[in-house]
């Protein structure tokens, strides 16, 4: 026997595709805005890059000339007085000493290096004879300089930032901010639509009810529109005319099937009489269903109310122990559900008398799901062939195999209880047990 599994859904993603967004609109925003994002950035660094080499060719040609005309000043002063300078000459990225020694290891960054390069070249002809980056201080050099009479100079450079203005970063903030506000605009005028579109066509349910979209906005939108709500009244005319034919044609037989059961009556074999009003009797069940099949594909119109469905298991379950088939309960609702009590009541006995009628032993389970609750009648019969488990919930549809024509029936009864549970909203699923049997789920949502 086949069991039950799961109608196919969306495969679940691995990998980085579970960080991408499920919804249309959420991808087309996040792509737009990622784009822009990109864009700018990109902009930004193109921008901060040449800011970046005018900055220091700027500071090449600036810092290093100052400290060479520092050196000559100073070379030109007598050894006695250059210790009164040093204040004078001081700038906030460089400054003299005439003691001590360097200390640090050789420059390296590329870009130190290169600082290094274009001081030792300005202060020619003063020979540089060692040049250190400083340890305590970020990106700073030390250089020792040897004066006109043998004495040494120490230079202490440092290399300063190209500091960003804090209303550039606002300023992209803001950027970013008003392209994310444009491109959710954007994205919801393409998607709404497709939104509403999803909804009607939920919607529109066996009672041919849907809702009407609204014609009006852009000429892509109000054509799809027009064009959905142009196919609603065409399939609710065309279903109008079928199910009015069929049920016109149901009740006129009710007429000449009544006659001939009279003229039935009057044979006179009592065998012919019998087999007569067995057939009388199939074809006043076929246009009773006929008819029942015909005002369910209407929509049920029954207003939904709160209902305990464990009172209405129980009633059920004694009238059929009244008539001498024992059907089991198992499980509890335990509180009222809001659902259409008739409508339920007569899928309830549908699956149940199908049950009887191909198992010995029926039970009703009850149960709670996440998905909602849970309604199982269960058989121990010959169950139904997998491949036509959907089939079997068409009208006039009956099996070739154990569940056939001798058995009785007009195919009727599962196509009736799938069409008053779609009206309701609930679901109608037929499952083969493992063990054998076949079990009817009806799944209400809570």
């Amino acid at each position: 026997m086949q069991t039950r599994t799961d109608p196919p859904g969306i495969p679940s993603a691995s990998g980085w595709r579970r960080w991408v967004p499920g919804t249309l609109f959420a991808r087309v925003a996040l792509i737009i805005v990622i784009g822009l994002a990109i864009t700018q950035l990109l902009a930004f660094a193109s921008i901060r890059y040449e800011r970046d080499l005018a900055m220091r060719a700027l500071m090449m040609t600036g810092i290093e000339l100052d400290i060479a005309s520092s050196v000559a000043v100073l070379n030109r002063l007598p050894a006695a007085e250059r210790a009164d300078w040093l204040d004078r000459l001081e700038r906030p990225n460089y400054r003299f000493a005439l003691t001590g020694t360097v200390q640090g290891a050789a420059p390296a960054s590329a870009s130190m290096r290169s600082f290094a390069t274009a001081i030792t070249e300005a202060v020619q002809p003063f020979p540089v004879i060692e040049v250190v980056q400083a340890p305590e201080l970020h990106q700073s050099l030390q250089l020792q300089v040897r004066l006109s009479d043998g004495s040494d100079l120490i230079v202490h450079a440092r290399r300063v930032e190209r500091p960003i203005s804090a209303w550039v970063l606002w300023a992209l903030a803001l950027q970013l901010v008003v392209l994310a506000g444009c491109a959710w605009l954007a994205v919801r005028l393409i998607t709404r639509p497709l939104q509403q579109l999803a909804a009607a066509a939920d919607a529109l349910g066996p009672d041919l009810k849907g809702l009407t979209l609204d014609e009006a906005g852009p000429s892509e939108v109000a054509r799809a529109a027009r064009a959905f709500n142009a196919m609603q009244r065409r399939i609710t005319l065309y279903t109008n005319e079928r199910v009015e034919i069929l049920a016109a044609i149901s009740h006129d037989l009710q007429t000449p099937i009544t006659r001939m059961r009279l003229r039935a009556d009057m044979l006179g074999d009592e065998t012919d009489r019998e087999k007569f009003r067995q057939d009388l009797e199939s074809m006043d069940a076929l246009v009773r269903e006929g008819v029942s099949y015909a005002r369910t594909l209407h929509g049920d119109t029954e207003t939904p109310r709160r209902l305990d469905i464990d009172a209405l298991l129980a009633s059920m379950s004694a009238d059929y122990e009244d008539s001498g088939q024992a059907v089991q309960l198992e499980g509890r609702v335990g509180e009222p559900v809001l659902t259409r009590p008739h409508a339920l009541r007569r899928i309830l006995m549908n699956l149940i008398d199908n049950a009887l009628k191909f198992g010995r032993e029926v039970r009703v389970q009850v149960r709670t799901e996440p998905q909602g609750l849970v309604i199982a009648v269960l058989d121990d019969g010959p169950g139904i062939p997998a491949e036509q488990l959907d089939a079997v919930l068409q009208p006039f549809y009956r099996l070739e195999g154990s569940r056939n024509r001798s058995t009785g029936g007009t195919g009727l009864g599962l196509a009736i209880a799938n069409q008053l549970a779609m009206a309701m909203g609930a679901r109608l699923a037929l499952i083969n047990r493992p063990g054998g049997g076949l079990e009817a789920r009806l799944t209400l949502s809570l």
